[in-house]
């Protein structure tokens, strides 16, 4: 097996590494595409960057390659002796490596265990994410922060199940089950009866799965750059549709909005979730469920409850929606958190409604492209393919739409979605 780096460095032979610059590993900085901002704002702020991921050098967008003081290309991110390799590298080279950082859940766990092996103190080790990335841990959280939610077990045995549905106070039909460290909509199930439930424990193997009682309510999401002191340096809320568990298994289009304010019902309960998780220095993206109907034991209609939490920035193009929605840079906010430990921009008081609306290439639409263009042209802010890793939560083709109001956010969603008959 052979490793290959290929590199941009800004030092000679002349001209020595500085060793007191913070020195910053980004692990896939290239994908999304958009992260290069991440890396771009830190260099901006005298980082170090060094960048560990699976494209050729030559194939990395320009702006990237100028972010970061050296590439270390890896033939498979999944590979972890290569990716340790890659970072043993670095430490040789620059010293003493003082963050490791994807801010992608897929990596978060590689991101924590190479943490955990260079004993790297600015995120999660390996065994506080296996924690935080528990369906079942995670409740803890919510629960000692105050917030409701839904009742769950460990999927173990049929007759446990059953009795944990059907039995004295029991959840009752449907339920939801989903893998217990789960990345996205993957392997996520609504279960109707037996049937259902016999046939997801058939097909699980070895995949640790929960069980939990089924919840109806629109999902909404309460999103933070923290501070050392779990202080949020940002504050975003983001709208999901009702129908969003049944959007990768149905094939709906998928819509989505960063709202120009946040709940302050929400915001207490998103920074006491922080504070008692005890997330500091990260982005996050902590879902809740908005109760469609009073339910015994969770709620009235209107309330919220506690459904995951992720250690990490909302997925897709989300940070680049909050900067439009309220017209700053949380790439720079993350930056300045990183190196700062607080933000140098001012408070918003420019926001809208920013909301993503998705196709998919196997539905056919009203309105064409240029149609879709001719009638938002102005408003629309990011329009483009999306990568086939992303395609199956949101779609083929998205238009993100920059708004002033919620009957403009609405027309925008159902003009886009509209179906040909």
């Amino acid at each position: 097996m052979r490793w290959y780096h290929r590199w941009h460095a800004p030092h000679t032979a002349s001209d020595p590494p500085d060793w007191s610059t913070l020195n910053f590993v980004f692990v896939s900085p290239q994908f999304p595409h958009t992260y290069w901002q991440f890396c771009d704002r830190l260099r901006r702020r005298g980082v170090n960057v060094l960048g560990i991921g699976d494209t050729p050098y030559d194939q990395l967008d320009g702006r990237l390659k100028d972010a970061l003081a050296e590439y270390y290309w890896v033939p498979s991110l999944s590979d972890y002796p290569s990716v340790f390799k890659a970072v043993a590298f670095f430490s040789y080279k620059y010293g003493k490596i003082d963050w490791i950082e994807s801010n992608n859940e897929y990596w978060l766990a590689q991101d924590a265990a190479l943490r955990t092996d260079f004993n790297v103190t600015t995120g999660p080790n390996a065994q506080q994410i296996r924690s935080l990335q528990s369906k079942v841990d995670m409740k803890l959280g919510y629960h000692r922060a105050g917030v409701a939610t839904a009742r769950q077990i460990r999927l173990t045995t049929l007759q446990a199940a059953l009795d944990f549905v059907e039995g004295e106070g029991g959840i009752g039909w449907p339920a939801f089950a989903k893998p217990e460290r789960g990345v996205g909509s993957v392997g996520v199930a609504k279960i109707d009866g037996r049937a259902d439930l016999e046939r997801l424990l058939g097909e699980k193997g070895q995949t640790p799965y929960v069980l939990e009682e089924y919840v109806e309510g629109q999902i909404f999401s309460y999103d933070a750059i923290l501070d050392s002191r779990c202080q949020p340096l940002f504050e975003n809320m983001e709208e999901f549709p009702p129908s969003m568990a049944r959007v990768a298994t149905e094939g709906l289009d998928l819509w989505y909005c960063s709202l120009p304010t946040v709940d302050p019902i929400l915001r207490q309960l998103g920074r006491a979730c922080a504070w008692s998780l005890g997330l500091a220095r990260r982005f996050v993206h902590m879902e809740f469920f908005r109760l469609a109907h009073d339910k015994p034991g969770l709620g009235q209609r209107g309330d919220y409850v506690g459904l995951e939490v992720n250690v990490r920035p909302p997925g897709g193009y989300s940070p680049d929606m909050m900067n439009f929605a309220h017209s700053t840079d949380v790439y720079q906010i993350w930056a300045d958190m990183v190196a700062l430990d607080r933000s140098t921009l001012p408070p918003s008081r420019d926001n809208h409604f920013c909301v993503y609306a998705g196709r998919r290439d196997a539905h056919a639409y009203a309105h064409s492209h240029e149609d879709v263009i001719a009638r938002f042209g102005d408003s629309i802010v990011m329009c483009e393919r999306m990568p086939d890793a992303l395609s199956n939560d949101m779609g083929n083709q998205m238009y993100t739409a920059r708004l002033d109001g919620a009957r403009e956010r609405d027309e925008f969603i159902r003009y886009v979605q509209e179906r040909a008959d």
